[in-house]
């Protein structure tokens, strides 16, 4: 459910980016697309359980899982996620018919591509699996704003995209035996944890330059300053700590401001776009 809240907080940040200050705000028409998200993300994750049943009940972290260790049966499981896709696309073709296609995009890359294909069978399966995981905050600009392709859109994207492999590498260093027991090829596993690092650092270096060049893409004020700013060298910093560090929880602070910063990179923009509203500035 964690990611679950991920999907739905970065779709209301493309919400909030693609919404034009003029246009008449409606209750009604956010809540369906949170909904709307909601059920689709939760459907597509939910199955992905129902697909990796074998791997999730050899994996220590995954094995208390419901359908993984038999209190959901696998016909009902897969009803209900079938259940949850279907619902929340119904509730996404309302909203606007642009994010249901994207939601059904995303059901394609990740539970098809990703989960049968790329995550079984390669290394830096990671890298075109972003794809899927940046797309919730598309659906939430295409929610209200059809123009997905303008600057707005692919800052939003491509911070999401970026973020993922510093955020799953590192958590896959943490979980490499689990892995391993589940007979996923991940980096770490693979090619070991210096090796992974390796290729983190290129990631986290051009996430973070994304964050500091954004005022290229979207308009921005002070809180660029205050939030984005502070973010950029924090995780420099924890990065460079996890690198030197030979402690085994060094990646557990990286970790944390990792994920943190892209909450703060995505949601920043809103702040400075809807602040001068609110306070008549």
């Amino acid at each position: 459910m964690s990611i679950v809240r991920f999907v739905v907080i970065s779709a209301i940040a493309g919400y909030f980016i693609g919404f034009e200050v003029e246009d008449i705000f409606s209750w009604t028409h956010f809540l369906m697309m949170t909904l709307g998200v909601f059920f689709i993300s939760s459907g597509s994750l939910s199955l992905n359980q129902i697909q990796e049943i074998e791997a999730d009940s050899k994996m220590p972290r995954t094995q208390n899982r419901p359908v993984a260790n038999g209190q959901l049966s696998y016909k009902l499981g897969l009803s209900i996620s079938l259940f949850n896709i279907f619902f929340g696309a119904i509730i996404l073709y309302f909203v606007s018919p642009l994010s249901m296609i994207i939601g059904l995009i995303i059901i394609f890359l990740y539970n098809v591509l990703y989960t049968m294909y790329w995550k079984k069978k390669w290394a830096f399966a990671a890298v075109p699996g972003a794809i899927p995981g940046a797309l919730p905050c598309t659906i939430g600009f295409a929610a209200i704003n059809n123009d997905i392709f303008s600057s707005q859109s692919i800052y939003l994207f491509l911070i999401m995209f970026l973020w993922q492999m510093p955020h799953f590498w590192t958590l896959a260093i943490k979980l490499k035996e689990d892995y391993a027991k589940g007979g996923f090829p991940v980096l770490p596993v693979v090619m070991g944890k210096s090796r992974t690092l390796y290729h983190i650092t290129y990631y986290v270096a051009a996430y973070v330059l994304l964050a500091v060049l954004s005022p290229a893409f979207i308009d921005y004020h002070y809180f660029y300053y205050f939030i984005v700013l502070p973010f950029a060298i924090l995780v420099v910093g924890s990065f460079i700590f996890f690198l030197r560090s030979s402690s085994d929880k060094a990646w557990l602070p990286f970790f944390i401001i990792v994920n943190f910063s892209m909450l703060a990179f995505i949601f920043v923009p809103v702040l400075d776009k809807w602040y001068p509203v609110f306070f008549n500035i």
